[in-house]
């Protein structure tokens, strides 16, 4: 452990001088340092600085805290506090910086994007190259090159041109020209006098170059103005045609400021409405109840066999319009219910040879449970699916067409955006709906775009759908959270109506706001989600076991059916429209089709007795009667195929019927007419000549014909695309900590003095197998500890400090500190011994 009255003059002392709850801060807020675990401290500070973990952490700060680390990459390094606190807050000062820089500045520790004392604090170099300005890569802040960065290449009979022009003395070399130029940028006083002697033309170049971009262009021959500009150093040349407004010339006229807007206090997300909690959660239980009705509709439209799987993987956008009428939504709205079904595991394609979507066995389970339970599963699936139905449509990077159910729809950050605005709802008090752009403000702060994305700003695109999918699927109502889905984030109502905690005065980080601040762990969504259920079921509609029938041959159903009841009727009538109440029409095809299905009109009749709370009406019944009393009497069989009946009067009028010539009959008995087309054929055009044949087996039975219900193989739901490695629990933590200091403490402890040679920092030690044996056996008399070098079965080698216990048949038993436990070693994989050095 270093000094800590010493200062750090690295990250890896910095860390060193960490105690493990900081240590465990790091690695939970930058997981990727720990994959794999670093051997000591000196490799996780170096993993800390490589590039692609320095730009990971980046893109997850907030913006006053990139704005800090934006700061201080254009301030002196290392830089003091009050520097820092100047370039955020201007020469005026702004107490919300004030109060809030600590926390900012914390932040940028724990991550370890900046170590030192408040006196020296220093960024990191790779983030300090990726936010410092350069002319390939202008500085967020819009800030140039200092003005020993701009003369660098200048001769220095230019630099003591300008150096007296500017009214200063003239020095002895370039070196302290520049230095007195700088000093005088940086006077606030003498600098505005200096200001104040040029024209106006010359103020006005200088300030459209103030806030960036800093370069400028100019001709071989520059009007007065410019030449001004130029004379004074106010201007420095870069390159031919090309000058850059000096780094401590804009800080003067910006008044101190790096930024032109800093935004210490994250933007309030404001209700923009208030309903009654009441309200808000009927609202949401009924999205909740159609949005089961409508994956059942879509499955139940899939039962025998869904659309076909495209070659790239997919729906095709014709399946995808007819699944669109179907479930009578908009095609995005279907892609979205779709997808969730796909994401709940309840369908899949079935990897047959001519492939094709349809439900899996887990749907019929989901089937049998209570609805509430069946709406927490699908709302689980929505929050942790990293598929994105908004995408299809658009284009990837191929300029490919991305479509429902294919390929490169998953977004690893969808997740993470969904939770986030749920938890800023239920951050609001109870049946209060945020706008959407202050949620999207919101976000924007929390994670404000850098470089490139700026251009693609996904993460308000994904929270745009996650309000609209959430009110879809019933998880809010009117816009405001409702109390189930409170419930299934874990989540309770502010204690406080009415107070939003926002700013830096709370007792939370600003980042940590939300009630709810991290997502759940599977055994607390399983407790949360029962919690929802519970919530849920009071609120759903209790299946009814009746239907209201008309005169006019329809049935009203004026709410959700029993399931045994919706599926006999589903059968027996067509669906006219839906709604509140849904309404059947029974026609001569859908009466055919139930007694294809096996059904006999006294079935019927005493079916609609028992069901319908109003007297069945006679042309119902006679349209039942009429149907059954025609149908069956022909009969249609195998020969190709065949059609029998015992009245040849009605055979000779199919035969006399034109519309049958493309069947090719011809008589074969008097009872009986043959056919060349194939059964099936020959049942749909007698059925469209009006005629109501029944078809029979072989042996000259009835078949009943009832809908095949397809089946996928077992499946499992597509597992989400992480973003990134996941945060690292509590045991692991503790784990890869222990092994850290331990390894560190085997790099850096000092070894005694032999006369053998020692070896060098981080290199193993080398020792022969007599010194090496010698040595354990007299560790283990005196209880000293050892550094050994060893090597394991897979030829990993590592450092260790281990206090050798008992030596014998080849092995040392020892105490490993880095394991922190006793272990076993065969002899010959360690490489060498060293001894400690004593303190």
């Amino acid at each position: 452990m270093s000094n800590p009255a010493v200062p750090p003059r690295s990250l890896a002392e910095a860390l060193r001088a960490r105690d493990d709850v900081s240590l465990a801060a790091l690695l939970r807020a930058r997981p990727d340092l720990i994959t794999p675990v670093p051997t000591d401290l000196t490799q996780l500070a170096t993993r800390a600085g490589t590039r692609a973990s320095v730009v990971r952490a980046l893109e997850r700060l907030d913006r006053f805290a990139l704005q800090t680390a934006e700061a201080l990459a254009v301030a002196a390094d290392p830089a003091p506090y009050g520097e820092l606190l100047a370039l955020l807050a201007g020469d005026d000062g702004d107490p919300a910086v004030s109060a809030s820089l600590p926390r900012a500045l914390g932040t940028l520790r724990e991550q370890a994007l900046v170590w030192g004392d408040d006196d020296r604090l220093r960024l990191v170099r790779t983030a300090r190259e990726l936010l410092a300005p350069s002319p390939q890569h202008p500085s967020p802040t819009g800030l140039g090159p200092t003005v020993q960065e701009a003369t660098a290449g200048m001769s220095p009979g230019r630099i003591q041109d300008i150096v007296t022009a500017a009214g200063l003395g003239s020095t002895h070399d370039a070196v302290s020209a520049v230095a007195s130029l700088t000093a005088l940028f940086a006077d606030r006083g003498r600098m505005s006098a200096l200001l104040a002697g040029l024209p106006e033309e010359s103020r006005e170049v200088l300030s459209r170059l103030v806030w960036g971009p800093p370069y400028g262009q100019v001709t071989a021959e520059p009007a007065a103005h410019l030449r001004r500009l130029l004379d004074l150093g106010l201007l420095v040349p870069t390159a031919p045609g090309t000058v850059v407004l000096p780094r401590e010339v804009a800080l003067h006229l910006r008044g101190g400021r790096a930024h032109r807007d800093v935004a210490p206090l994250p933007p309030a997300v404001e209700p923009a409405a208030t309903h009654r909690p009441q309200v808000v959660d009927a609202t949401a239980a009924g999205q909740a109840y159609t949005a089961l009705a409508t994956v059942e509709e879509l499955l139940k439209d899939w039962d025998e066999g869904g659309p076909a799987v495209l070659r790239a993987g997919g729906l095709s956008v014709r399946d995808l319009k007819r699944t669109a009428v179907a479930l009578d939504v908009a095609e995005p709205v279907a892609a979205f219910w779709v997808e969730l079904a796909y994401a709940a595991g309840l369908l899949a394609s079935d990897g047959e040879a001519d492939e094709r979507y349809a439900a899996t066995p887990a749907h019929d389970e989901w089937l049998e449970q209570p609805p509430a339970e069946r709406w927490t599963r699908l709302a689980e699936a929505w929050l942790t699916a990293t598929r994105v139905s908004g995408l299809v449509g658009g284009r990837d990077a191929k300029d490919r067409t991305l479509s429902t159910l294919g390929p490169g729809l998953d977004r690893s950050a969808a997740p993470e955006v969904r939770h986030r605005v749920l938890t800023l709802l239920a951050g609001l008090p109870e049946g209060a709906s945020p706008s959407s752009e202050s949620v999207l403000a919101r976000l924007r702060w929390e994670r404000p775009l850098r470089g490139p994305q700026r251009g693609d700003d996904l993460r308000s695109r994904l929270a745009e759908w996650a309000l609209t999918e959430a009110e879809l699927l019933g998880v809010t109502g009117r816009g405001a959270l409702s109390g189930h889905g409170r419930a299934l984030l874990g989540a309770s109502a502010p204690k406080t109506p009415g107070k939003v905690p926002q700013g830096p005065g709370d007792k939370l980080p600003v980042h940590h706001r939300p009630t709810v601040a991290e997502p759940l762990s599977p055994a607390e969504q399983a407790t949360a989600s029962a919690a929802a259920a519970r919530l849920l079921a009071p609120l759903l509609p209790e299946p009814l076991d009746h239907v209201l029938l008309q005169a006019d041959l329809t049935a009203v159903a004026p709410g959700p059916l029993q399931r045994s009841l919706a599926e006999v009727l589903d059968v027996l009538a067509d669906v006219e429209s839906k709604g509140g109440a849904t309404v059947y029409r029974f026609t001569p095809g859908s009466v055919r089709r139930a007694l294809d299905a096996g059904q006999a009109a006294s079935d019927l009749h005493a079916f609609l007795a028992a069901h319908s709370r109003t007297p069945v009406p006679q042309p119902l019944t006679y349209l039942i009667d009429d149907v059954a009393r025609r149908h069956g009497h022909l009969r249609v069989g195998a020969a190709s195929a065949y059609v029998r009946c015992d009245d040849d009067a009605l055979l000779n009028e199919i035969l006399a019927d034109k519309r049958a010539a493309g069947l090719r009959l011809r008589r074969l008995a008097p009872t009986v007419l043959a056919a060349q087309a194939d059964p099936a054929s020959l049942l749909d055009g007698l059925r469209a000549m009006g005629f109501a044949p029944a078809a029979e087996s072989a042996e000259g039975d009835v078949l009943i014909t009832r809908a095949h219900a397809h089946r996928t193989p077992p499946r499992t739901a597509p597992e989400p695309v992480p973003d990134g490695p996941p945060v690292p629990d509590a045991t692991l933590l503790s784990a890869a900590i222990r092994a850290v200091r331990a390894g560190d403490l085997a790099a850096t402890t000092p070894h005694r003095q032999t006369d053998r040679p020692q070896p060098a920092t981080g290199e193993l030690p080398r020792t022969s197998s007599a010194e090496t044996l010698a040595t354990m056996q007299a560790a283990v008399l005196t209880g000293e500890a050892l550094w050994i070098g060893y090597v394991n079965a897979e030829g990993a080698a590592s450092q260790r400090v281990i206090a050798p216990i008992r030596v014998e048949g080849g092995f040392v038993t020892a105490y490993d500190h880095t394991a922190d436990e006793v272990r076993t070693y065969p002899l010959h994989r360690v490489t060498g011994v060293a001894e400690l050095a004593e303190e």
